[in-house]
């Protein structure tokens, strides 16, 4: 058992990672506005840019930082770029700072959208790769990366693209499929952008494996295959029964969105199939095991940690 320090604990990654793995570790859950009830692990809430980091550390004696905390509305990184710095670049390399000269392993969660998503090659994105970002989230992002390992060359960078459910039920594209579809609207789905996505239970799976392997640097934590954000939504339709003619393929150069999105993010995971030593999920496997926790009331159990009239801090993105 270790004691796991989570940062953005009410938001998706955060809250699933703490309630998978609550009986297994010792977790410390550090949310922002949102207060979370009826969770088995400790909450504290508080906002982190007013936090010192050590002091933070300090106080709760961790063995493990998970830092998940981010600003990820892509959008709202375009119109507040010093606030998506502060948030995404500054705070973790002050944060990896404070981790390492206590001897406290520091995970900071990052994201594929350091790439370019313009030319992924035949395999697929490499971690040794150089990035591009076109969008001011994913420049915030990378220089997080750099600012991390600058403080902390031993810290795990995993760059992640997931979903799954949330407080709010709107922070993934999952939800926004599922929530359209069940309502029997029609819905865009992009045909030029393509990813290898994970469902948020096999990501946690894997970090929770990282974490015991005291894996250092930057990991790509993907699924094995990828596939178009049309076809996921294709596949989220059939797999629940509903309509799936309400996806319609569409760019993304007509989704009406503000900041330019990387098209093409196939990753290459060879690099982690090897640490972990065995296969990774595939794309059908985590839509299967995301069924199977929906048809368990993961849904509820989830939307219910929010204490009532607590504002829902999701910043997440809808891109389809």
């Amino acid at each position: 058992m270790k004691r796991i320090l989570v940062t953005g604990a009410s938001g998706l990654l955060g809250l699933n990672f703490c309630t998978f793995f609550c009986q297994k570790h010792q977790l410390i859950g550090i949310t922002n506005r949102t207060k979370l009830k009826g969770v088995l692990f400790q909450t504290v809430a508080c906002d982190l840019l007013n936090e010192d980091p050590g002091e933070m550390l300090d106080r709760f004696k961790p063995d493990v930082a998970l830092h998940c905390a981010a600003l990820a509305n892509i959008d709202e990184c375009e119109k507040f770029p010093e606030k998506a710095a502060a948030i995404n670049s500054i705070y973790p390399g002050r944060f990896a700072s404070a981790a390492r000269k206590r001897d406290i392993k520091f995970v900071h969660i990052s994201t594929d959208a350091v790439f370019d998503g313009e030319d992924c090659g035949e395999s697929g994105y490499k971690e040794d790769d150089t990035p591009n970002p076109v969008s001011r989230y994913a420049e915030t992002k990378l220089q997080g990366e750099i600012n991390v390992l600058d403080n902390d060359p031993e810290a795990l960078i995993p760059r992640v693209n997931f979903y799954g459910w949330s407080t709010g039920g709107s922070r993934s594209l999952v939800e926004f499929f599922y929530n359209n579809l069940a309502a029997g609207n029609q819905v865009n789905g992009f045909r030029d952008v393509f990813f290898n996505t994970l469902y948020v239970h096999e990501l946690a799976d894997i970090l929770d494996e990282m974490i015991g392997l005291n894996a250092g640097g930057i990991w790509h934590v993907f699924s094995a295959e990828h596939q178009s954000k049309y076809a996921f939504g294709v596949s989220v339709a059939e797999k629940f029964g509903f309509d799936p003619g309400l996806v319609r393929a569409v760019s993304w150069k007509d989704g009406g969105l503000t900041a330019r999105r990387s098209p093409n993010l196939i990753m290459n995971t060879d690099k982690l199939q090897t640490l972990l030593g065995h296969e990774l999920p595939g794309q059908q496997k985590c839509l299967d095991r995301f069924y199977q926790d929906t048809t368990a009331g993961l849904r509820e159990q989830i939307r219910n940690c929010v204490c009532p009239n607590q504002e829902r801090n999701e910043n997440g993105n809808q891109d389809r």
